[in-house]
Parts: structure tokens; sequence; C-alpha cells
């Protein structure tokens, strides 16, 4: 009882490893929300590549006692995989999920195929194979003291409730930054050849496209605004001397979708907006963005010109970055 294994068995780590690897993989492709998922990608990265690297360099038992090779194992981990990033981020693949899983999988299966090699020509291979007496012998248990076996319970202790919770923060990530895309293009749906030169009552079109990365569902509201408006140099202010509603605002509601790192982007809302501009001059084009519920605006001036009432703060927050926005400059010639 208790015996070290032989044939096949002797390498049960290792082949262990392997297959865990494997099927790592195939959980990814297959089941990527999986807690198993979670759970094998943790060792995969933090225990696995250390583990088959130290047994390939130290086959045999005198070269290092269990305590060091469980330490090396996590520490070498945590050093070769931040490596093999890095050389990913100078190969044409890059930093991304296949190239990486592919990488750590070629790593564990050469390297653990190499202690398999080695183990098997060493003069006193190291297997691990833990009984309760081993244990007892490798903490040296019946000749510590009592206060020596507390503390060694509590250490163990510390250090299974510290990889638990390292487990648990991997595993249960805090969600990622919550923000929203707002963009416009021009009518090829390019970010070039918009419609900064009209003539007076021509018509300019851009496309003007939201995605939601809020990891919730969020009603967006949209305002046009014309405004005609010049810096003061004496005063370090923006002045506005007119401003108009455009037609066209609308509302959208958006269920939140994750940012795609891998694949190629897609837009998720995007709709044609066509005006036009009726006063020669420069003009910009100001888009305004709300997120569930948007300003009330003060009661219309006789001429339309917002300029003398509180809504011009909406401009003035925009230019200063409070309010989401975009900014078009047209030149409307008579």
């Amino acid at each position: 009882m208790g015996a070290p294994p032989k044939g096949a068995a002797k390498y049960w780590d290792l082949l262990t490893i392997i297959g865990l690897s494997v099927i790592l993989d195939l959980l990814i492709f297959h089941f990527p929300d999986s807690l198993a998922r979670k759970a094998l990608g943790l060792a995969f990265v933090l225990f696995f590549p250390g583990y088959v690297f130290i047994t390939a360099l130290f086959p045999n038992r005198p070269e290092l006692d269990n305590l060091e090779r469980l330490a090396l194992s996590f520490g070498l981990s945590i050093a070769i995989v931040p490596l093999i990033g890095l050389g990913l981020n100078y190969t044409p693949w890059g930093i991304r999920l296949t190239p990486i899983l592919v990488s750590l999988t070629s790593f564990n299966v050469i390297f653990a195929l190499i202690a398999i090699f080695r183990r098997a020509r060493a003069f006193e291979p190291w297997v691990p194979w833990i009984t309760l007496e081993r244990v007892k012998e490798e903490l040296e248990w019946e000749d510590s003291s009592r206060l020596d076996k507390a503390l060694t319970v509590i250490l163990i202790i510390s250090i299974i409730t510290s990889i638990g919770t390292l487990g648990y923060v991997i595993t249960h990530p805090k969600p990622g930054e919550a923000f929203t895309e707002f963009y416009i293009l021009g009518p090829e749906g390019i970010a070039d050849n918009y419609p900064t030169e009209l003539r007076t009552g021509q018509n300019g079109t851009v496309i003007i496209g939201i995605v939601n990365h809020e990891h919730r569902n969020v009603t967006y509201y949209v305002q046009i605004w014309l405004v005609n408006l010049t810096w003061d140099n004496r005063t370090n202010t923006t002045v506005i001397h007119e401003m108009y509603p455009m037609p066209g605002w609308f509302n959208v509601t958006l269920s939140s979708i994750p940012v795609n790192i891998e694949g190629n982007w897609t837009p998720q809302f995007e709709t044609n907006y066509t005006f036009s501009i009726d006063k020669p001059g420069r003009w910009q084009v100001w888009f305004l963005l709300f997120k569930d519920e948007q300003p009330e605006l003060p009661p219309a001036p006789p001429d339309g010109n917002y300029a003398e009432t509180e809504a011009r703060n909406l401009i003035l927050e925009a230019i200063n970055g409070t309010i989401q926005s975009l900014k078009l400059n047209v030149d409307v010639k008579p």
C-alpha cells in the first residue's frame, strides 16, 4: 500500500496535464462559459507550464523536495506565460485567444513529453504519489512539537484559502469598463467624405452609429443642433451666437454587447441622417448623446434660436466633454 506506481502509471501526472490541456481547448471552443473551463484555465495558466518545465529540468528525486517543486511550479508559470505572450506580440498572430491557447498547449505537451523521456532514464525518478504516510514523512510530523504541528496546519489552511480566493477572483471577474461607442461616418460608411462643404439648402448625409457596452439595456436619446459659435480670446470663453434644433432627433433602446477583441468589429445600430442648412456661413452640426433620459429644454424662443437660453449649456458641456457628443464643421455657401 502506498508504493510508487509502475509502468505507464509512473507518468500519470504528466499524462494528466497533457489530457487536461486538450480538454481545456475543447471546453473553450464548445463550452466557453462553463465553470469547468474557468477552473481548468486557472491551473492551465498558473501551474501546468511551470510544473512540466521544472519536472523536465529535475527528473530525479534528490534534486528538489516536494515543497520546492510545488513553489517553483507556480513561480515559473507566472514567469513563462508572460514571456510566451511577449513572443506572440512580435508575430503576425498577436496576443489573441487562439494563438495563446495553441502556444500554451504546445508548451505543456512538449515539455511534458520531455519530462516523460527524462524521468524514464532517471536513476531515482521523482514521481508524485501522495499517501498519508508520505505527507507525514515530508512534514516530519512524528518528530514535530505541538507548536510546529499547529503552525503547519495553519500554513496548509492558509495556502488552501489563498488558492481558493485566487480561483474565485479569477473565475468571477468584475465587469469590464462600461462605455458607449458613438460615431458618425460619411455616406459611404467610412470615416471619410463627410459633407463639410454644402450650398444653401443642399442635402448632406452622415451615418450615426451607437454600440452599447454598458452591461445593461440602455435607451439612448440623440439630439442634433445647428450651432454658430466663436472663441473669445480676451475672455477665453466660447460665445454661442446661434443655436437651432435640427429635425431628426431620435431615441433607440439597445442591449449590451461584449467587446469583441477577437474578430472584426461589427456595428450594433446605425441610421442614415440627412440634413440641410438654409443659411450661409460656417456652422457646426452637433450630435449629442444622452442615456436613459434627455434634459428638458426651455420654451422655444420666437425665432427658434436657443443661444440665449439655458439650452446653450448643452453645447458648452459637450465642448468640455461632460456630454458625449460629436461635431461636424460645415461651410455653407450661398
